[in-house]
């Protein structure tokens, strides 16, 4: 009998997707990507209800890209890379590392992190001015899962892993060089101060030659429509994304 998914379906609920706009948000990563894919609901609901156990790679990297995590903490074992064929789709034959996991399953010190890939676990931490509150100055932190496929970095926080409670933040980045630029996109907790608004703006980002921090400005949108803008870094913490580390930062930074 199979087992189902709990996993895809939470991080998919969490993302407030039906399974049609979780296919469809398939399908445009694999576009965004050059990778097309023929994702559907019900590819979505074998997955969900484990008649699927695993994606093919072309799937794999997509659903990375849509949720923000590796493919072991979607509820997926973990699976090696695809042999790709020349329509850039992937195929059957499974050869390699698994999808996300450091070669040899260890955990690589932080310090001899490979320049060149930000996958990994980091530390964001920003600051911003609330009018409504005498223009004090608050800190907002997550620990964040970032993926890089290529030049594109996407990124999600980890469940329980925000200062705030139930503020996740997304980032959807683009590395040239030691220049990373994109947006970002927060979703504020619904009994907080901000009662459940979505925030989002633009990002960039200077990446320091170790590899190990990324520090700029954020811009964004304030409640009376005004621009605002603040420091922003990205620290690395762990360049594993296991399942094991995962569930290590899963919690509010201190």
């Amino acid at each position: 009998m199979a087992t189902p998914n709990g996993n895809l379906r939470a991080v998919r609920m969490g993302l407030l997707m039906s399974q049609d706009d979780f296919a469809r948000a398939l399908r445009d990563a694999g576009q965004r990507a050059g990778q097309p894919n023929d994702a559907s609901k019900r590819l979505v609901q074998r997955w969900e209800s484990g008649t699927t156990a695993a994606p093919r790679p072309v799937y794999a990297r997509a659903l990375e890209t849509v949720t923000g995590l590796p493919i072991e903490s979607l509820g997926f074992p973990p699976q090696p890379l695809a042999r790709v064929s020349g329509d850039g789709r992937g195929g059957h034959d499974l050869v390699g590392s698994p999808v996300g996991t450091p070669t040899g399953g260890t955990s690589p010190n932080p310090q001899t992190a490979p320049r060149g890939n930000h996958t990994g676990v980091w530390l964001s931490t920003y600051e911003y001015v609330s009018s409504g509150r005498g223009d004090q100055v608050f800190t907002g932190k997550h620990y964040v899962v970032l993926l890089q496929h290529g030049n594109r970095l996407t990124g999600r926080s980890l469940p329980g892993a925000s200062l705030n409670p139930d503020s996740p933040l997304t980032l959807d980045l683009q590395v040239e060089g030691s220049t990373v630029t994109g947006t970002w996109t927060e979703q504020t907790a619904p009994d907080g101060y901000y009662r459940g608004a979505r925030y989002f703006g633009a990002l960039q980002l200077l990446a320091e030659p170790t590899g190990r921090r990324m520090a700029g400005k954020w811009v964004g949108f304030g409640k009376e429509f005004d621009v605002n803008t603040g420091p922003w870094e990205l620290r690395l913490m762990d360049t594993s994304t296991a399942k094991a580390t995962l569930a290590e930062y899963d919690r509010p930074p201190e």
